[in-house]
């Protein structure tokens, strides 16, 4: 069922936005060459629990930390560790924040000092390919307009969409109704309608879209070992322009 959010619950929503937008820049900023995963993880769980939240991923599913870190071919839900950061590795970051009972949820890939040319393009064509799914994040577009506009733009460039994890609703609960692939055909599933909150976060390969996950049953890997991107944002849905939520 895909749940409308009243404006007390928008109201909510928006604040749970702007708390993880925080720990994601709190991350960025904590992103250096030298520096362990753990260590980031600990800036965020830090910086969201003096903002009166919870971490989102904390406990969730039994992942063990505040904030999902993957770093090159690790596609999403990398497990902070004493892994160091090293120069020329981009890094997905992935956080939540859960104030009062709503959540958000947004995601980033940061280049670690100098990366090459192929790396720094993934990163841009996966963020690009969020805003090209935000032009139909409107009412009365259908879900899979949003699918076919982000899996399009990042196969014009020769690259992998993720098909085994997609982008969904949010609100009170991290993941709702509806699913949204960033691959497809348009013109599928259900419209879009003022209220409704998702998070649309495009998954980009550098090579197969296939992924695979690790033996401690968290981390997803592209099967190739080539790079992977990802760009995540709560958007709400209006009479109008969409609102992103977890963003400046």
């Amino acid at each position: 069922m895909i749940i409308i959010k009243s404006d007390p619950a928008i109201k909510l929503m928006k604040e749970a936005g702007k708390i993880t937008f925080g720990a994601m820049e709190i991350a960025i900023n904590a992103c250096k060459a030298g520096v362990r995963t753990e260590l980031v993880d600990k800036a965020v769980y830090d910086y969201i629990l003096s903002r009166g939240a919870a971490p989102t991923f904390l406990n969730y599913g039994g992942f063990p930390k505040s904030i999902c870190i993957s770093i090159n071919e690790q596609v999403i839900h990398g497990i902070p560790s004493g892994r160091m950061i090293k120069d020329g590795d981009i890094v997905s970051l992935d956080v939540g924040a859960n104030y009062r009972g709503y959540n958000g949820d947004c995601a980033r890939t940061v280049g670690i000092g100098n990366i090459d040319e192929n790396a720094q393009r993934l990163i841009d064509v996966t963020r690009q390919s969020f805003f090209e799914g935000l032009k139909f994040c409107r009412e009365d577009f259908r879900v899979s307009d949003i699918s076919h506009a982000i899996g399009s733009y990042c196969e014009g460039f020769g690259y992998g969409v993720v098909r085994e994890f997609t982008g969904h609703g949010i609100g009170q609960d991290l993941h709702e109704e509806p699913q949204i692939p960033n691959f497809g055909e348009a013109g599928r599933g259900p419209r879009l309608k003022s209220g409704m909150t998702i998070a649309v976060e495009p998954m980009i390969n550098e090579g197969t879209y296939e992924v695979g996950i690790l033996d401690d049953g968290w981390t997803v890997v592209t099967l190739d070992s080539k790079l992977s991107a990802h760009y995540e944002n709560t958007v709400l849905i209006c009479d109008g322009q969409p609102q992103i939520l977890t963003g400046p």
